[in-house]
């Protein structure tokens, strides 16, 4: 195992998933705060110098328009939380009695607006996890990784993840390039100047795609018996079905008995299919990524983080989700705090990017 080998993508978005999953399992601000600055630190000091390595940012800012957009909510459609430190009041509307339940203006209170900026971090927080993912695993060679069953929907998906990158990176380019020539490059006009350019850029990688795609062989298959495709349908469908079922019972109070075996018979069923899916699309793939002890050690610290918090939220649930009603200053409690830390292993284990080049690839 060389110091400097790439870790296995896949390892990257386990990591940020346990993460994730850590997020769901609490409202605590603190513990909040402290999961997406372990992601925030991983991202800073791992993150290569790439096109697709700058979507972070993005996702932080999807974040905050989570958060105004929630407290915005809350402050004019009102919360229902009961409070008693009223801020103000504002104009009610009257609504028709199809509407009960709901009211524009009223009463705006500290412990609604606090329940909501609760609520909305923990979506922020997953979100900010999902972006550590899409900012530290390449997704060419994640693509390289699926099972040859996603292999179509994959390259779709990584398609569409890099459309956007290379967008931007055009963009400013042309503006870099209109500005020195002294021509503006900002308002309606700079924007007609540089939007021709950038979409004939882009159909221009579009066609170049195509043809690398279709010289490589994509979309060739084999012929497979059709109780071998009935089946693959099957065990699919009844996998992805068992994995929601499971999921919701994992999220609900009421399915804590069921959760568990039903979402792991879901994703044992979902293997299956998907192994004998791949027999269709035969591929070959040239210097593959190793799932090494690295591999491992970054995908079990997102999963400790995200079982530790688990059994905190079951042992001690006014710790993770503190109450509002009546109002109190959240407290960070210590060994889940402790686990939280748990997520920077990565740091650790993982070399530092090197610094790629204009133009050069992240070695595969």
């Amino acid at each position: 195992m060389r110091d400097g080998t790439p870790l296995h993508p896949g390892a990257w978005w386990l990591w940020a998933l346990g993460l994730g999953t850590a997020a769901t399992r609490t409202t605590n601000p603190l513990l909040l705060g402290l999961l997406v600055a372990v992601s925030g630190y991983v991202v800073a000091v791992r993150r290569p110098d790439a096109p697709w390595a700058r979507s972070y940012g993005a996702f932080v800012r999807l974040g905050l328009v989570v958060l105004a957009v929630r407290l915005l909510f809350a402050f004019f459609l009102g919360s229902p939380i009961p409070g008693t430190h009223v801020l103000l009041t504002l104009p009610e509307v009257p609504l028709p009695d199809w509407a009960q339940g709901i009211r524009l203006g009223g009463r705006v209170t500290v412990e609604g607006l606090v329940f909501a900026f609760y609520d909305a971090l923990r979506l922020a927080a997953l979100l900010v996890c999902v972006g550590a993912a899409n900012a530290l695993a390449n997704p060419s060679r994640l693509l390289k990784a699926l099972p040859g069953a996603l292999y179509e929907t994959g390259v779709a998906v990584v398609v569409a993840l890099t459309f956007a990158p290379h967008l931007i990176t055009d963009v400013r380019r042309l503006r870099a390039a209109r500005r020195l020539r002294g021509r503006p490059d900002r308002g309606v006009r700079g924007l007609l100047h540089v939007g021709l350019p950038v979409l004939e850029g882009a159909l221009e990688r579009s066609v170049a795609l195509a043809a690398a795609m279709d010289s490589r062989g994509y979309g060739r298959t084999v012929q497979v018996p059709a109780a071998v495709r009935r089946t693959t349908a099957a065990l699919t469908v009844a996998g992805l079905l068992g994995v929601c079922a499971g999921t919701y019972g994992l999220l609900t109070a009421a399915g804590g008995v069921y959760g568990l075996p039903v979402l792991l018979a879901g994703l044992a069923a979902a293997v299956a299919g998907l192994w004998l899916g791949g027999r269709r699309t035969p591929r070959t793939r040239y210097r593959p990524d190793r799932w090494d002890v690295r591999a491992w050690l970054v995908a079990a610290s997102g999963a400790g983080v995200a079982a530790l918090l688990t059994l905190a939220a079951s042992r001690d649930p006014g710790a993770l989700r503190p109450g509002v009603v009546p109002l109190v200053a959240p407290e960070l409690p210590l060994w889940p705090g402790a686990a939280c830390l748990l997520g920077l292993l990565p740091v650790l284990v993982t070399p530092p990017p090197k610094s790629l080049r204009s133009g050069e690839e992240e070695p595969s």
